[in-house]
């Protein structure tokens, strides 16, 4: 097997941590994700976002092809991609703010807890993509669960912050 490919899908050995290989890839997001909101805003986390999704793909199609399973555990460059784009939504507002994306700590943990809750329930789309069976819907189920988890994130803060003042 490729070892580059092996080395992506898996982000540097993330995968084969134990339990809950997904959980640990979406922890390593965070931090991964903070680091590019610092060095370059919104932007840079959407190019990071296109990259992880593209390379992801790649990376799936190179570690499952011929085997009977199409989304090992130890693949986890889905779940960094689908994390980001939960984390979107507090980059955007931050970048287009001004704000220190520490200070909004509280829709960190949202977009964690509301990623990791589509990312495992598999709901509607969610589920359609994961049940594709192969290395764009290992990819697309998290991406679209990262959408639902960002819209649900940007609707509690809006109504946290309109009812807040």
């Amino acid at each position: 097997m490729n070892t580059f490919a092996r080395m992506i899908g898996t982000v540097f050995g993330t995968g084969y941590l134990r339990p809950a290989p997904g959980t640990w890839g979406s922890l390593v997001a965070l931090p991964l994700g903070w680091a590019l909101h610092v060095l370059g805003g919104a932007p840079l986390l959407g190019v990071g976002i296109i990259l992880a999704i593209v390379a992801g793909w790649w990376a799936t199609a190179q570690m499952t092809a011929g085997q009977a399973d199409h989304d090992p555990s130890e693949i986890v460059i889905d779940e960094v991609a689908g994390q980001w784009i939960a984390l979107m939504a507090l980059s955007l507002p931050a970048t287009r703010h001004g704000l220190d994306i520490t200070a909004l700590w509280p829709g960190w943990i949202a977009a964690f807890a509301l990623f990791r809750l589509f990312d495992i329930w598999k709901p509607w789309l969610v589920g359609w993509a994961d049940r594709r069976g192969d290395a764009l819907g290992v990819m697309l189920d998290d991406v679209i669960a990262g959408v639902f988890a960002a819209i649900c994130v940007t609707i509690i803060g809006g109504a946290w912050h309109g009812m807040m003042g």
